[in-house]
């Protein structure tokens, strides 16, 4: 196996696996829990075939891209931004289609992060005698699979707090008026957010004041019918079965304290409220408390459980400052919007105070994009 990332390559190789790259980012809203793939095939110095893996269950990238090159794929270079998985899944493995179709030589970004993937790939490739070369472009390939990579890894998904404020960092007025703070471009933004991620997580307090729906409602992001799982924290089990999030399509979890649902289970007590969120079309996981609260490490090992690569947390200032003190966001996206709300008016985040800088949490600035009037601000640890 080559390591490309020691080696010079060709600006026509970053081109072929820059154009993969754009074929998998066509299954980021679909794909999940898989990661999303893109592969080109190259005969000569002209793509012959391309594919890319839109959903969990239908073909990967790798025999899709093959299929479009048909004969032409014989001798070729095949450009994927993932390495080929070599195991029978639910569809068959992507080496044994490449190998079938003899192809001369693979190219990769990165090495499958799953262990059941991870070199094996490569491997049977080279066994069969097919040129491997690994770690074109691998950054850009990671950062398109972030949260799958992390699932692999840690067994917890990718954690990215979204807030919309104003500029003197105020996310609703004194009395809790918060609609609209920023404009319609950069809420459409967040419909992306929510159509990327696996989970929407939220604060039982955010539903009890606003009935939120927390759904992928723009019409112009095609899903494929899926939405996120719809997440909420409610130690107390105070969701009300009207909530409206019960009514939409998609799947819709409380957790609540684990003795409070033991003792529903066993119809020793709140076995009717439980019950009632159930019929509504919800359903209720009892898990630790740490502090009173729910143990958001144990609620982000569950999420993994369940294959959710990315969780959005839409919540307000007290549990997104919790996300962001114990350290378990991995991004931080901020809506800025051009209005002052004055000291009387909500803080974004809710967080311990602090006697020296040196104690403060800090960030990085990756990306920055003007949205209407707003401005969008990412950050990471």
């Amino acid at each position: 196996m080559t390591d490309l990332t020691t080696e010079p390559f060709t600006d026509l190789e970053r081109r072929w696996m820059r154009r993969a790259l754009q074929l998998a980012a066509l299954g980021r809203y679909t794909a999940q829990p898989n990661p999303c793939v893109g592969c080109v095939v190259v005969q000569g110095e002209r793509i012959v075939g391309e594919g890319w893996h839109r959903r969990a269950g239908e073909p990967h990238a790798e025999p899709l891209a093959l299929q479009a090159a048909g004969n032409a794929a014989r001798g070729a270079t095949v450009y994927v931004t993932l390495e080929p998985h070599g195991y029978h899944s639910r569809t068959p493995p992507c080496t044994a289609a490449l190998i079938g179709a003899g192809v001369r030589r693979v190219v990769c970004a990165v090495l499958d992060p799953n262990p059941q993937v991870h070199g094996d790939g490569v491997r049977q490739l080279e066994a069969a005698g097919i040129e491997v070369v690994v770690g074109l472009l691998e950054a850009e390939a990671r950062e398109l699979n972030q949260g799958f990579e992390k699932r692999m890894v840690s067994g917890m998904p990718r954690v990215v707090v979204k807030i919309a404020a104003s500029i003197d960092g105020r996310v609703a007025l004194a009395n809790g008026a918060s609609r609209w703070i920023t404009g319609e471009v950069a809420r459409a933004d967040v419909q992306r957010l929510r159509a990327r991620a696996g989970a929407v997580l939220t604060g039982i307090d955010t539903v009890l004041s606003d009935d939120p729906q927390l759904t992928v409602r723009d019409p112009g992001i095609d899903t494929l019918g899926r939405q996120p799982l719809r997440v909420v924290l409610d130690s107390r089990l105070r969701m009300p079965a009207t909530a409206r999030m019960l009514r939409e399509p998609g799947e819709t979890l409380l957790f609540v304290d684990a003795a409070l649902a033991a003792a529903a289970r066993s119809g020793a007590a709140r076995a009717a409220d439980v019950l009632g969120i159930e019929q509504a079309g919800g359903s209720v996981c009892g898990v630790a408390l740490e502090d009173g609260r729910v143990d958001l490490q144990a609620v982000l090992r569950e999420l993994g459980r369940r294959q959710c690569n990315e969780v959005l947390v839409e919540a307000g200032p007290t549990l997104a400052g919790r996300m962001l003190q114990l350290g378990l966001a991995d991004e931080l996206v901020v809506y800025l919007a051009p209005k002052l709300l004055g000291p009387d008016a909500r803080a974004m985040l809710q967080l311990p105070s602090i006697a020296n800088l040196r104690d403060s949490l800090q960030f990085k600035l990756c990306g920055s994009e003007t949205l209407g009037d707003d401005v969008k601000l990412t950050w990471r640890p």
